[in-house]
């Protein structure tokens, strides 16, 4: 009996052994992170390597995700926004610890203010030595804090599904936004069982409950204000845009007849030849949309932060108006101008529920008369000068050949202003731009996160000389990877809104602004093996654009043009829509 209760002992125990060698599955944390991510359906990842994220590229190696390496972190990170934008869903990012992660600081706020969905992993020095300074050692989460929707640090491997499901969860819903995960280089190496791990673990953040669906009542007052009204107006801000509202936007005004104006950053929200969209409003926005601003009855912001750029001063912005606000961020409403009836939902939602009351449509028709003979007489202008090309005409040329129909992305300054005015979109996600952070050196790495989300798409950098040169290292991808971005230079060999600036309104001081001594533009396309033309004269840019912008090679085109041009119309900072000047009637 004995000896038959030890062979079962021995037995049971040797079946135990087998089957622990069975169900044992040991993942390190940069494993466990490479099937989170995939968890994510995430396909691309923008990144640098460095000493702190080496197990995570192993992991890459190993458990392949297209992986794009860009040739400076700041790329990288323009590079994911432009495919968050495009895609309307977050855009990865990978950099090292200390320096890597730094370099990402610009991208992190440029996301934050302009509500760019994106997830972002940092490595990080061991757990037992930091805040010991630590070689590349950076506090990262104490500098991204103020720029960031929200950030960890994973402590424990156990976490890092929960903590990756939870960041996308966060960075993708409510008031879209960056979301930092700062990765210890132990936890990246720890081993796991992961059949510990509790499987499709649900979401469960009682502190974040981001409100989509509009009050009924706040609905009701928005309608009866609309019916009432004589000269409504909508400002459509990104909002729209991030709702994947237009179709329902599209449908509301062409329903009760509304006139419509874009914030810089809602240009595509509406076909940008529909006869109610009356062009971007603010600094240097069309003179008919800021005067709807000044002259409306009833303002209805939809999707829109009531910005500087876009008021000029608040005191004096819509003076006539009742200010209904539709934004999804509760923090938004009331902020900079004060709001009638606010109404805290999701763009899209909103609309509908506008849309499903069905009220009676507001006596406008006057209103819109008088919109159409005001943009009949102030429209966008310039005069053409014989001997120098003009930046205005080389946007209306690849408007041309586009068709209005192409994502064009843009750093911040003059050549941006002069995209957001002549370049009329035809289609959302289709304007990528640095708007709140006005970030140079955006454009172009932005431009190449949205063909590679878009590779069917033509995909056009509209970038300044100045710009251009603070990120186009990276045209050294567009050969390895072949991605086709047309990268446009509009060289007018300064800092243009600088210089413009300090033209009206420091005599003409021009102090560090001119940027006479250029590289090559041409040759350093060449230099990496990419196609580069030079245009000099405006009797050959038509031809060359054309041959470029319709070639399937990445290109880059150095259009030489008049250092001198403004951007009009313009309201001075902190001046009234009612000041715009540089507005001529035609």
């Amino acid at each position: 009996m004995t000896i038959t209760n030890t062979s079962t002992s021995v037995e049971i125990e040797n079946t135990q052994v087998t089957k622990s060698e069975e169900t044992f599955k040991p993942k390190s944390g940069s494993d466990l992170l490479i099937q989170a991510l995939k968890e994510q359906d995430v396909e691309i990842v923008f990144g640098y390597p460095g000493g702190a994220v080496l197990n995570v590229y192993d992991a890459l190696y190993r458990n392949p995700i297209r992986h794009i390496l860009t040739r400076h972190e700041q790329g990288a990170i323009h590079a994911a926004e432009g495919y968050a934008r495009v895609m309307n869903k977050p855009g990865v990012v990978i950099a090292t610890s200390g320096p890597g992660a730094t370099n990402l600081v610009t991208g992190i706020a440029d996301a934050m203010i302009d509500s760019i969905p994106l997830v972002i992993f940092t490595g990080q020095v061991a757990t037992s030595v930091i805040g010991s300074d630590a070689f590349q050692e950076a506090d990262i989460i104490g500098i991204t804090t103020p720029i960031t929707k929200h950030n960890y640090q994973i402590q424990n491997i156990r976490d890092i599904p929960r903590i990756v499901k939870e960041a996308f969860h966060i960075a993708n819903t409510g008031r879209k936004g960056p979301v930092l995960i700062d990765f210890p280089k132990n936890i990246s190496a720890d081993l796991f069982d992961v059949t510990d791990l509790i499987k499709d673990e649900p979401i469960y953040l009682p502190g974040y409950q981001p409100n989509t669906k509009p009050n009924y009542l706040q609905i009701q007052k928005a309608a009866q204000a609309i019916s009432s009204s004589q000269k409504p107006l909508i400002i459509a801000g990104a909002g729209v845009l991030f709702a994947d509202a237009r179709r329902e936007l599209t449908e509301f005004v062409e329903k009760y007849k509304l006139p419509v104006v874009n914030t810089l950053l809602g240009l595509g929200s509406i076909h940008g030849n529909h006869e109610l969209n009356f062009g971007m409003a603010g600094m240097h926005g069309a003179a008919v949309a800021n005067d709807a601003i000044q002259k409306c009855d009833l303002l209805i912001n939809i999707g829109a932060r009531f910005d500087d750029r876009l008021t000029g001063d608040t005191k004096r912005f819509a003076p006539n108006a009742t200010i209904i606000h539709i934004d999804i961020d509760p923090a938004e409403i009331g902020k900079n101008i004060p709001t009638d009836i606010p109404i805290v939902a999701d763009a899209k939602e909103a609309i509908k529920a506008l849309i499903n009351k069905d009220f009676q449509a507001p006596n406008n028709a006057e209103w819109i008369d008088y919109l159409n003979q005001k943009q009949s007489d102030y429209p966008y202008w310039y005069v053409e000068d014989e001997n120098e090309i003009l930046p205005q005409q080389i946007i209306e040329m690849v408007h041309a050949i586009t068709g209005g129909d192409a994502v064009v992305t843009t750093d911040v300054g003059q050549h941006q202003m002069w995209a957001a005015q002549y370049y009329k979109l035809n289609n959302d996600h289709g304007w990528v731009t640095s708007g709140g952070l006005g970030t140079m050196g955006f454009g172009f790495p932005a431009a190449i996160g949205a063909q590679l989300a878009k590779p069917d798409k033509k995909v056009i950098a509209i970038v300044g000389d100045a710009g251009f040169q603070m990120t186009n290292q990276e045209l050294a991808i567009l050969k390895q990877y072949n991605i086709p971005v047309k990268v446009v230079i509009i060289n007018n060999c300064a800092l243009g809104m600088v210089r413009q600036w300090q033209e009206l309104f420091y005599d003409g001081r021009y102090s560090q602004s001119l940027m006479p001594i250029q590289p090559d533009f041409v040759k350093l396309a060449e230099a990496y093996d990419v196609k580069g033309y030079r245009i000099t004269t405006i009797d050959e840019a038509g031809a060359i654009l054309e041959e470029a912008l319709n070639s399937d090679e990445p290109v880059v085109i150095d259009a030489r043009v008049k250092m001198l041009e403004n951007v009009y119309p313009m309201v001075p900072a902190g001046k009234s829509l009612d000041d715009i000047v540089g507005v001529k009637r035609l």
